[in-house]
């Protein structure tokens, strides 16, 4: 009998998007200025959840069907459920995340301008909520970044705009 092995595939998420992979595909998304990187996983169940997270919060759209994925106050709670429909544990969710960076430096203080560290405040207190711990991150600074998640392995691959690539 010969066992055949399935090739290895990257699904690519898009801005205010969410998808649910297993091993042995791997995620990824890019254009990830003030927009945030969110990935939670389930190591044992070998599966992965990334939302490309947009915006703090939902309060302000315009529109009564909001796209849950766009806006971190929906998106933790709307990748979490994808999971645990897909046979996560929610005890076993843990976070990495990446992205949140301040893009353009405005002159003016008002924090409502600051959306890349509003995005990643958002995000934590929706973690917190659902006690879903963040293993690590790389956020803030002011440069771009493309991630890379492998549910094996549990490792982000970050490329970051003129700094090089890290793994958390």
């Amino acid at each position: 009998m010969k066992i055949i092995e399935k090739e290895t595939s990257v699904v690519r998420v898009g801005i205010a998007d969410v998808k649910i992979v297993r091993t042995p595909d791997r995620i990824r998304t890019s254009g990830l200025g003030s927009c945030v990187g969110l990935v939670l996983y389930d190591l044992e169940a070998k599966t992965a959840g990334l939302v490309h997270v947009m915006l703090p919060d939902s309060s302000l759209s315009k529109t009564p069907d909001i796209n849950l994925a766009k806006y971190a106050d929906t998106a933790v709670a709307a990748t979490v459920n994808m999971l645990l429909e897909a046979g996560c544990r929610k005890f076993a969710l843990k976070a990495k995340m990446a992205g949140g960076a301040e893009m353009f430096k405005f002159k003016m203080t008002n924090d409502l301008m600051k959306v890349g560290p509003r995005n990643v405040l958002a995000i934590k207190k929706h973690l917190s909520l659902l006690n879903i711990p963040i293993v690590s991150e790389d956020t803030g600074g002011n440069s771009g970044r493309t991630i890379e998640f492998d549910p094996q392995s549990a490792e982000l691959v970050i490329r970051t705009v003129k700094q090089g690539v890290t793994t958390i």
